[in-house]
């Protein structure tokens, strides 16, 4: 990630003041808008259309991370009264009278000038430091399953943990209708990783409906595929959180809106039996990897 960068303007938000006083709903909002416009499957025929998404993620993940955003609104604070020393300088040299008059003045703005330069080095600085931290959270893959702790609910079943060991909240279930060649497990992969590293996915097939569990690295990127995943316009994916309490959304190429048949349709009477087993071989999965 290049500091320069104004990351409120790759996504199409207001910079400066305006910007650094923007909430977290309006940034995702902004970014998921973005996203469909970017998105390279909505733009076969830019060579740039891969680079510009990953641009449009990066920024994303600036804003998004608490830290480093301060670090880059007190960035763009300190270039602003850069500007504004500089025109406040120039207009005060052509009121000089004299050679003397302009030598005194340069003497006294060395000084803030030298402190204003060293306060925008440190803070590029640690902008950079901040940056590369969230590169390497991003991505570094999570394991599919971890031990249950008492604080996501396993001890007791709460809705945290579920007692299997696995965060449901990264969990989406996805349905689709079996005509053509349907989705591979690595085609589900090629489409979800746009949001995320996809750690485990799962596939279970009838003769006329095909459904799959997809794991995601985290609940953020579990969220922006529910959000913004783009498949076939021929064959679209139902995608739904494996949490409960969100509707279920239909998203294809052309058309990134839900639409269509509610899950009880697609997903049919014997998807909580395939839920149930997936989740019991990830639990054992991670019980052998302790």
């Amino acid at each position: 990630m290049d500091v320069e960068i104004d990351h409120y303007v790759v996504l199409g938000l207001p910079s400066g003041e305006e910007g650094a006083q923007l909430s977290d709903q309006e940034i995702n909002k902004a970014y998921r808008s973005k996203a469909r416009e970017l998105h390279p499957d909505k733009r076969p025929d830019d060579p740039n259309a891969h680079a510009n998404f990953l641009k449009l993620q990066n920024s994303y993940q600036v804003l998004k991370d608490e830290k480093a955003r301060k670090l880059f609104d007190d960035l763009l604070r300190i270039k602003r009264e850069k500007v504004q020393r500089q025109g406040q300088q120039d207009s005060k040299r052509r009121k000089m009278m004299s050679d003397l008059e302009e030598r005194e003045r340069s003497v006294f703005a060395a000084d803030p000038s030298m402190k204003a330069r060293e306060e925008e080095e440190r803070i590029s600085r640690q902008l950079k430091q901040e940056i590369a931290r969230i590169i390497a959270m991003h991505s570094n893959k999570k394991p599919a399953a971890t031990a249950p702790s008492k604080q996501d609910g396993a001890a007791d079943g709460g809705s945290g943990g579920g007692g299997n060991g696995l965060d449901k909240a990264k969990v989406l279930k996805v349905s689709w209708e079996k005509t053509g060649e349907g989705y591979t497990a690595q085609r589900l992969r090629e489409i979800f990783r746009e949001f995320g590293s996809v750690e485990d996915v799962v596939i279970k097939s009838t003769k006329k409906k095909g459904s799959a569990l997809v794991v995601m690295e985290s609940e953020d990127a579990a969220i922006a595929a529910s959000g913004n995943v783009l498949s076939d316009l021929s064959n679209p994916l139902l995608v739904v959180p494996l949490q409960p309490g969100s509707s279920p959304a239909v998203f294809c190429a052309e058309k990134n809106e839900p639409d269509g048949p509610k899950l009880g349709n697609l997903v049919g009477a014997g998807y909580q039996d395939f839920e149930n087993s997936v989740l019991e071989k990830m639990k054992k999965a991670a019980q052998k990897q302790k």
